[in-house]
């Protein structure tokens, strides 16, 4: 990224400082912004249907609140599959359940707001690969279904700029948190 000197300075550590100008955003920025937002909506409304039971994938007495694990439907059906036996023995495991939600809130909310974009992804990226495991054999398609697509957008919005349009991304990667530990960008 070049440096522009037209820009406005600052004094950092008795040094002064010229800013890059932000790169303009274009069009593919805010649709990848749009594409974060609805991904980040998808495992959002996951965690809140599953806590609260809200009839819509999950129903209410099957809620985590009316003491229902969130994990006990999915992993459950899925003992005819070719893991079949590994995940049937996670199904409903405390620990599991909490795990689950914690991810589906956390990358949920992190997509939504354009923050920990690279945590985000690899945490959903790995939640997407193990249920697309846990589906197998698939029965639509030999291999590819929604779970690696949504792997595939997590890991473009990772390495891309995903957060900053749209987002509070940009503010994100420049605080001092961030700068000292880039993974949460």
């Amino acid at each position: 990224m070049a440096i522009h000197t037209d820009y406005p300075r600052q004094r950092i550590n008795g040094q002064a400082r010229t800013h890059a100008a932000p790169a303009p955003r274009t069009a593919a920025d805010y649709i990848w912004a749009v594409a974060r937002i609805a991904l980040g909506w998808i495992f959002l409304w996951a965690f809140i249907d599953k806590l609260f039971g809200l009839g819509f994938a999950t129903a209410p007495e099957r809620a985590w609140v009316a003491g229902a694990s969130p994990t006990a439907g999915f992993l459950k059906g899925t003992g005819e599959g070719a893991f079949g036996g590994l995940f049937t023995a996670l199904a409903g495991q405390v620990w599991v359940d909490w795990l689950f939600m914690i991810g589906l809130a956390g990358v949920g909310a992190a997509l939504m707001l354009g923050v920990g974009m690279r945590v985000a992804a690899v945490a959903g990226g790995l939640m997407m690969l193990l249920m697309w495991l846990a589906e197998l054999p698939l029965t639509s398609n030999p291999f590819m279904d929604y779970h690696i697509l949504y792997a595939i957008t997590l890991a473009g919005l990772a390495l891309g700029r995903g957060g900053d349009t749209l987002g509070i991304g940009r503010w994100w990667g420049g605080t001092a948190l961030v700068r000292r530990m880039p993974i949460l960008k």
